[in-house]
Formats: C-alpha cells, sequence, structure tokens
C-alpha cells in the first residue's frame, strides 16, 4: 500500500543497505555465554559403556551436518508410517539448522554428541529470554546407550547452572515422545491454546531451575545411571575434532538418498573437492 508523503523531504525513493536490513532482521543477540563442552558416560542395559563428547557445532559443520540430515530424512517419497515421529522430527532438525547456518534463527544453539569422533546425537534449541530457553529437537544416532537423555540433560544443566535461566520450555510430537517427556518426567504445562510452542503449535511443557534442581537432577542421574564430567581431557576433544556420520543407513521407510538440498553452489564445489 503507497500513501504520498505530506512532504518532499526525503525524495522520491530511499534507498536502504542490506546490511542495515538485516541488522533489523536478525536483532541484537542476547550474549549468552558459550555452551563449554562435557564427557558424558553412556551406559546401555547390556553392561557396556561408551564416552560421549557434548560439544558445540560450529558453522563449518553445517553443510556436512544437513547433507547427513537429508540423506537419512528427506529423500524419496514420504513413508507410509513414521514410528515415533522419528522422520518428521529429523526433517524438522534439518530446516532448524538450516536456519542456524543462515542466521534465521534468534539465539540458537546446536550441540553435537560424538563417540570416537562419530556424530552419535544433535540437540538444538534457542535462547527465547534471559529467563526462558525453548528446546527444539533431540536425535540419537546410537541405540541402546540413552544418548538423547543425555544430551537433553547437558543442556538443563548448561541453561539452568551456567546460564540461570529459569525455565526450558519442551514439546512432545509423538505418544512416546508425551511419555519419556512429559508423563515420566512429571512436567507440567501451560493452559493450551493460550500459549503455544514454536514446534507446531503444541502445549509448552515446562521444566523449571526449582524442580531440576530439587529433584529431577538426581532422579535422572540415579535412574539412569548419567554421569556429566564439565572437566574434559585433550584426548577426548581431539579424538573428537573432526565430524565424522555413521556409515549404517538408519531405516526410516524406504527412502533412496536424497539430492543435496539448499547448499550454496561455494559448499557443492567444496565438498566436490574433498571427495
Amino acid at each position: 500500500m503507497n500513501i504520498r508523503p505530506p512532504d518532499n523531504h526525503s525524495g522520491e525513493k530511499i534507498t536502504l543497505d542490506a546490511a542495515a536490513v538485516e541488522a533489523v532482521l536478525q536483532g541484537p543477540p542476547l550474549d549468552a555465554a558459550p555452551f563449554a563442552p562435557r564427557a558424558a558416560v553412556l551406559s546401555s542395559r547390556q553392561g557396556e559403556t561408551k564416552t560421549m563428547l557434548i560439544r558445540p557445532a560450529v558453522r563449518e559443520e553445517a553443510p556436512a551436518l544437513l547433507n547427513f540430515l537429508s540423506d537419512r530424512f528427506l529423500g524419496g517419497e514420504p513413508p507410509a508410517s513414521d514410528p515415533g515421529g522419528r522422520g518428521r522430527a529429523g526433517a524438522r532438525l534439518y530446516a532448524e539448522i538450516l536456519g542456524w547456518y543462515r542466521d534465521r534463527v534468534k539465539d540458537p544453539f546446536v550441540l553435537l554428541g560424538l563417540c570416537g569422533g562419530e556424530l552419535a546425537a544433535v540437540a538444538d534449541g534457542r535462547h527465547l529470554s534471559r529467563e526462558i530457553t525453548i528446546a527444539f529437537h533431540t536425535l540419537a544416532f546410537i541405540p541402546g546407550f540413552r544418548a538423547g537423555l543425555a544430551m537433553n540433560f547437558a543442556v538443563s544443566q548448561h541453561c539452568f547452572a551456567e546460564l540461570d535461566r529459569n525455565e526450558i520450555w519442551i514439546a512432545c510430537e509423538s505418544a512416546a515422545d508425551w511419555k519419556s517427556r512429559a508423563v515420566e518426567a512429571a512436567l507440567p504445562s501451560y493452559p493450551w491454546p493460550d500459549l503455544q510452542h514454536e514446534l507446531g503449535g503444541g502445549r509448552v511443557y515446562y521444566l523449571t531451575r526449582t524442580y531440576w534442581e530439587s529433584a529431577l537432577h538426581d532422579r535422572l542421574a540415579g535412574s539412569y545411571g548419567i554421569r556429566i564430567d564439565r572437566e574434559v581431557s585433550r584426548e577426548l576433544l581431539e579424538e573428537n575434532r573432526v565430524l565424522n556420520f555413521p556409515s549404517a543407513p538408519e531405516a526410516v521407510g524406504d527412502r533412496p538418498p536424497s539430492p543435496r538440498l539448499l547448499l550454496p553452489p561455494e559448499d557443492q564445489s567444496r565438498r566436490a573437492g574433498e571427495k
């Protein structure tokens, strides 16, 4: 809609720098303290243990991570069934990481769990304010070790102990998700539809710092044997400095590998040169 201005002091047209517009689109960051790497000891029901390094993803890793998620979750026709909603979660995780890579998520975090240099889990979200963090998705790629639970534990630990957040907002996208994240953790929810989670407009289940510190931290650590150490050896950091990906395909329906999606030409050229 155009309305002629009452005077001509600004001329007929105003030219804007793209950088000036970008400052409006991104907004000022919250300047949160960075996530410090930490080690999680994972245990299977059979008594096998693995040490997983949890560290932030770096921007240079985004193209390879996007290609991995694209191959796993975005190729071909949607499957007839999607047990646990894993395919949907993988597709949404792809979009969220692409948004982080393109600076289109406000105050995001993307955490990687790595065992022996290989991706074991991913967790992401964003900081809504200095009081509230919104959790998006957590996906594990090694079955039977509760790697996803360890990632969620580390996110809670960071938000409450290091960032002094008051709440973490959580969404449940499947019945299994609801059972494990809302019911078993005994999380309350805000009135719906008055308040809706960013993931599809579902209910907002929330974890408070008081509940985490007084009960849930010890309950999870005791029931599942989660041990997270914020003192990380140089050997563990070096072993997981380079991001590699699981080679075995994951069953998410009968999907062929997908094309490389939405990556700029310079990223395509760089990856082609690496092969």
